[in-house]
């Protein structure tokens, strides 16, 4: 468990903590000099059953408000401290304030200093106290009067500090990624850089690799310490000590975070819920300049809301936070906001989404947040039910969730999801879903009836009418899965029914019927489209046309630049590629090889291999190429033919073709 101390200057925390502990948490020479504390303190109690209590000692000086939130951040319970002779004071008010906008509900009021004031005094600056807990988190906190000069009441605190420790319900560090808040960083002889902080989420072991946030460095552990004893790990809600390699220690400031790598995104806007707190003169209203406290972390940001939108002192409120420089954040994460001149505390609240999209609110994305604001991860998915219409970013919500894919998974099957992509990984509700599937198949019908000789529609065009949220590799998921029940077919990027025929009338199917015979007549040396005109009796244009809508339909292809071979020949060419990759110790084959196999010329050659790279079947690497995968499914079954023979010569040996050349005449001046 994790304490911080809160409570005015002067009130008695660092030496009640030195009381409890053992320890003085004023380490730096002019807190010493001065005698009030200017930055944290830290300090550990060991349980008997092997537990420990960590303790934050905060300045209780308003000048040192910013340190204070440092500490209080990542906190189990709180320890308010009011003297017994001086009572609440302004710091008393501003820093339960504090502890109520980061929602501390756990925590005990310490009455210091009861061996200056009497009974009745006690009683009432106890009595001031209850009033001022009154309508916070913690209403019904108990109260001990203490004297840490006398012992009076430290007993009675201690044993309730220790019962907390044992039965708070300790923070979860599974299924979560490592998240770690840094409160001070320094440099320590033959070790190099260390950093001191708490563990918010999941677990870090020595050798871990992790990211230096929101810097973006990458780091290792080297070393942990837990209450200066080596440790193999240290899990969430406990305080430790990192020795870190890969960052020096004047690149590692207060406020940085150590993560692992899948929640690392630095980001300047935060979606947040705004309280005003009552005590407000005036609204906040839109780019108000403020002082943001986030965990460790302080930057300064403006307050951006929509156009005449204000929330009043005592009131809550969507608005949108654009920060001066990036930070790390996470949903769920509390904060602080001060006024610029960072005097007063203006407010606070919670995180809704850490890394919204630079877009202007409207209905959808208010309604995206309202989802988002819920607490839970399983609540947030039963409001994005009802918003079946919109995909659910799954790499998004996983982040700002800090949630293990595989954690994460049967949480959208219960809530009715259904996961698509590969790049980017969605979910839409298998509501919506359905309604996609069976969109498609309409607008393919109504499109084949429209244009019934088209190949088909073209596969971005599809996606653009029935889908346009969905990105084109979620939106290719789920028409894989109509193609999958045979009702629809993908060919050249064009979508169509099924066996659609764009041949269907009797002109196209004369033609086609010409066609054929020829093609088949040129084998592996089809004609090019300029000689197939006079060869069917028609007009260019006509041809073309043709032979081009046959293409898409995948009846012919195209190789080089006027060539078009039937379907089935493509596939014999791809079995003769096949056969001479085999026939090769590596599977690597020359366009060399190919062109004697098929007995073309090397031109035809290099671009039937051109062709059958651009369908995948083979791919080039270097000046070889290899059998990128079966043709069979693409093309159909086919045998390679056996290699043309070339004429022998007088020995019986096959040669290359003849070559004529003249004699050279004898050099001129030659001494040779």
């Amino acid at each position: 468990m994790i304490i911080a101390t809160a409570g005015h200057i002067d009130h008695g925390k660092t030496l009640l903590v030195k009381t409890l502990t053992g320890t003085d948490t004023d380490r730096l020479p002019e807190e010493k000099a001065r005698g009030i504390s200017i930055d944290l303190g830290f300090a550990y109690l060991p349980l008997a059953d092997g537990g420990l209590i960590g303790f934050v000692d905060v300045p209780g000086h308003e000048r040192f408000i910013r340190n204070m939130l440092a500490g209080v951040s990542g906190i189990d319970f709180a320890l308010l401290i009011v003297a017994a002779d001086d009572g609440v004071m302004p710091q008393t008010i501003e820093h339960l304030q504090i502890l109520d906008l980061l929602q501390i509900n756990h925590g005990a009021i310490a009455i210091t200093k009861a061996d200056r004031a009497d009974a009745e005094q006690i009683e009432f600056v106890s009595t001031e106290v209850r009033e001022l807990l009154a309508n916070t988190q913690l209403a019904n906190a108990p109260i001990f009067p203490v004297s840490a000069m006398t012992g009076v009441g430290m007993p009675a605190l201690l044993e309730h500090l220790k019962h907390n420790a044992h039965t708070l319900h300790r923070r979860n560090n599974v299924g979560q990624h490592l998240r770690y808040a840094i409160d001070r960083a320094f440099s320590v002889a033959g070790s190099g850089t260390v950093v001191t902080g708490t563990v918010f989420n999941g677990t870090v072991q020595v050798g871990d690799k992790l990211i230096l946030s929101p810097a973006g460095h990458e780091v290792r552990v080297r070393g942990i310490q837990i209450h200066s004893r080596a440790s193999d790990q240290a899990r969430a809600g406990e305080r430790c000590a990192l020795n870190l390699t890969g960052a020096d220690v004047d690149s590692v400031r207060r406020g940085d975070w150590v993560l692992a790598a899948p929640i690392h995104h630095a980001t300047q806007r935060l979606d947040i819920q705004l309280n005003v707190l009552a005590g407000e003169s005036r609204a906040l209203k839109h780019w108000t300049p403020v002082h943001l406290h986030l965990a460790t972390a302080a930057v300064t940001a403006r307050v951006s809301m929509r156009r005449g939108e204000s929330i009043a002192p005592g009131q809550e409120g969507r608005a949108q936070l654009i920060l001066d420089e990036p930070i790390a954040a996470l949903h769920g994460d509390r904060f602080i906001l001060r006024d610029q001149s960072a005097i007063r505390t203006l407010g606070g609240g919670v995180i809704i989404d850490p890394m919204p999209p630079a877009i202007r609110r409207s209905r959808t994305r208010d309604a995206e947040l309202e989802a988002l604001a819920a607490p839970d991860f399983e609540t947030v998915l039963e409001r994005r039910a009802s918003l079946s219409q919109h995909p659910l970013d799954i790499a998004h919500l996983e982040t700002i969730f800090n949630i293990l894919p595989d954690v994460a998974l049967p949480k959208y099957v219960t809530a009715g999801f259904f996961l698509l992509g590969k790049d980017r990984r969605w979910a839409l509700h298998r509501d919506r879903l359905n309604a996609v599937k069976s969109t498609i198949l309409t607008n393919i019908q109504t499109f084949h009836r429209n244009q019934p000789q088209a190949a088909g529609l073209e596969l971005e065009v599809l996606r653009t009418q029935v889908a346009s949220e969905l990105d084109p590799d979620a939106f290719g998921h789920v028409l894989r899965l109509v193609i999958e029940d045979g009702t629809l077919e993908l060919s050249s990027g064009l979508v169509r029914r099924a066996g659609h025929n764009t041949t269907a009338n009797s002109a196209d199917e004369r033609l086609w019927q010409q066609l054929v015979p020829i093609l088949n007549s040129a084998q592996f040396n089809a004609p090019p489209l300029r000689d197939l005109a006079p060869l069917l009796k028609q007009k260019d244009a006509i041809v073309k046309d043709f032979v081009y809508r046959q293409m898409k339909v995948g009846n012919l292809y195209r190789v080089g630049a006027e060539r078009f071979y039937l379907k089935a020949t493509m596939a014999t060419l791809a079995a003769v590629a096949q056969a001479t990759a085999q026939a090769q110790a590596n599977s690597l084959f020359s366009a060399a090889q190919f062109r004697d196999a098929t007995g073309l010329g090397r031109t035809l050659a290099i671009e039937i291999l051109e062709a059958l790279d651009s369908i995948t079947v083979t791919q080039r690497i270097g000046d070889a190429r290899k059998i990128r995968k079966d043709f069979v499914p693409l093309l159909g079954a086919a045998t390679a033919p056996p290699p043309p023979a070339r004429p022998p010569n007088a020995a019986g040996a096959v040669t290359a073709k003849a070559t004529t050349q003249k004699p050279r005449p004898p050099f001129r001046n030659s001494r040779y």
